[in-house]
Parts: structure tokens; C-alpha cells; sequence
């Protein structure tokens, strides 16, 4: 049985389920930098590991009383961060090839005049303001907008509510445009790919 802090494991569940924050600090600083390493080793960068472990300790207190005792924490813990992680190296790779289709719509377009970009600088602005995005904001962006799955199936998938989906597309768009201000011609662009 695992102990932390002086604690039982399974004590230590028994408060978090009722509700006592003083036990969830206690678990999430034993756990906490374990994981942000773990995360770490599949290729992810120093802050997306630490928001991607953050947000998983933030469902964990939404959803404490559905904490099993009988399942191994560890194991639990370290599972799901895994999974998590892999989920954002697929997001990331969905973002490198949405980038490469804007690049190649804006090559194609001959309604406006693109000859005042270098294709490496503009796609270098992309890149940057799309790694802007929080990684949860990124996740229902390209779930709503690449993958086209509608706001109701995302907040199903992701145990979210559909008002908070909203938000995190909206967050995205924002985050975009104010990035991406200055290429006018390349936001309405954008505003015909994610219609």
C-alpha cells in the first residue's frame, strides 16, 4: 500500500472523495512531477507536459467520487497520462498538416497577391500562433474544425459541456486572428477553411 505524506493511499482517497482539498494537494505534489517527466519522454515540451498533467488532476478532483480504490492509482495515473500524451503528439501532427493545407491554399489562390510572403516566414507565423493555442483549446479546435465532429459529440468524447467546447473554439479563433492580423488576405482564407 502506498503512502503519501504519512497516509495510507486509501485513506488518503476516502478524504479526497469527500471532498478534502488538503488531501488532493497531498497527492498531487507526490505525483505531479513523476508524471510531467513521463509525459516529457514521448517527445512533448516542458509546458505542455505540466498543462497536460494539470488538466488530468483537474478532472481527477471533478470526478473524485468515481476514484476506484480497488484499481491501482500508479498504474491509473501513469495510463492515462500516456494516453493523454499520445492524443497531443496526434493533435500536433493534425496541426503540422492543417498548416501545410493553408500554405497550399494560399499557393493556389490567385485572388490576392502572396508574392509580399516568403513561404518559410508564413509558415513559420502559423506554426507559432497555432502553438499559442492551449493544448485543451487546440484538442476541440481541430476536433470541430479538421476532423468536423459537432460540438454536441465533442463535449460527449471529452466529458466536457458543450458550452465549454464553444469556448474553446472560440479562444482558438481568437487567438488566431489576433496573431494573424496582419495577414489580412490569409484570415479570410482562414475564415473559408473553418466555415
Amino acid at each position: 500500500m502506498q503512502v503519501i505524506g504519512g497516509i495510507p493511499e486509501n485513506v488518503l482517497i476516502d478524504r479526497i472523495k469527500q471532498g478534502d482539498q488538503t488531501a488532493f494537494e497531498l497527492l498531487f505534489k507526490f505525483y505531479y512531477p513523476g508524471l510531467v517527466v513521463f509525459a516529457s519522454h514521448f517527445g512533448i515540451d516542458q509546458a505542455d507536459s505540466e498543462e497536460i498533467v494539470q488538466d488530468f488532476f483537474v478532472r481527477i478532483w471533478q470526478h473524485r467520487h468515481k476514484i476506484n480504490q480497488s484499481d491501482s492509482l500508479k498504474a491509473y495515473f501513469f495510463t492515462s497520462i500516456k494516453n493523454k500524451s499520445l492524443n497531443v503528439l496526434k493533435q500536433k501532427k493534425r496541426n503540422d498538416n492543417f498548416i501545410k493545407k493553408l500554405i497550399q491554399v494560399s499557393e493556389e489562390s490567385h485572388s490576392y497577391n502572396y508574392d509580399i510572403f516568403i513561404e518559410s516566414d508564413l509558415q513559420n507565423k502559423i506554426r507559432t500562433s497555432f502553438n499559442l493555442i492551449p493544448p485543451r483549446s487546440k484538442e476541440v479546435f481541430f476536433l470541430s474544425r479538421v476532423t468536423g465532429i459537432s460540438n454536441d459529440e465533442i463535449a460527449k468524447r471529452l466529458d466536457i459541456s458543450k458550452r465549454t467546447v464553444e469556448t474553446h473554439i472560440s479562444n482558438a479563433l481568437k487567438i488566431l486572428k489576433t496573431e494573424l492580423k496582419e495577414f489580412l488576405t490569409l484570415l479570410i482564407l482562414i475564415d473559408i477553411l473553418l466555415k
